[in-house]
């Protein structure tokens, strides 16, 4: 059994809750071959959105292309949910200094320095080279808003 594998299987347990907070499982659809992949990744919430950091030498993040729609089982509830990637670098170093707020044992597994509680931004701006954002916006959320619009029409 995988890494992958095993959190896949805390994330669909009662246990998921306790061992794997800030955790989830995206599935994504293949744009060639159709083929669904299940991926657990971290996350965080802001602004209304979930945000996942990945590396660009991962593969799944590129079958994600305009707004793509994803699966997540998010504290073990499927949610159908939108997702698009923030690949700029100047998007991505912002979006780090969000998610080290939110995850600050992060910066020591990336190797960045913190004084005072603010990154260093030579390092943040390093790892921001490498990696990229996907922002998820839950299609409760999005339907949601709609009903809200037609609404007020």
């Amino acid at each position: 059994m995988s890494g992958n594998d095993f959190m896949a299987w805390v994330l669909r347990s009662p246990w998921h809750g306790i061992l794997s907070k800030g955790m989830m499982l995206i599935t994504v659809t293949g744009r060639k071959t159709g083929k669904k992949y299940t991926i657990p990744v971290g996350y965080f919430e802001k602004d209304g959105y979930l945000w996942v950091l990945t590396s660009r030498d991962r593969t799944w993040w590129r079958n994600l292309s305009g707004k793509a729609p994803v699966t997540l089982l998010l504290k073990r509830k499927p949610v159908n949910a939108v997702a698009e990637l923030v690949l700029n670098e100047r998007a991505v170093c912002f979006w780090m200094y969000e998610y080290l707020q939110h995850v600050p044992q992060a910066a020591r597994s990336f190797h960045i320095r913190v004084k005072d509680g603010v990154a260093n931004a030579e390092d943040v701006a390093q790892i921001a080279r490498s990696r990229l954002f996907v922002r998820i916006h839950l299609s409760r959320c999005v339907e949601s808003d709609t009903r809200k619009e037609e609404s007020i029409r």
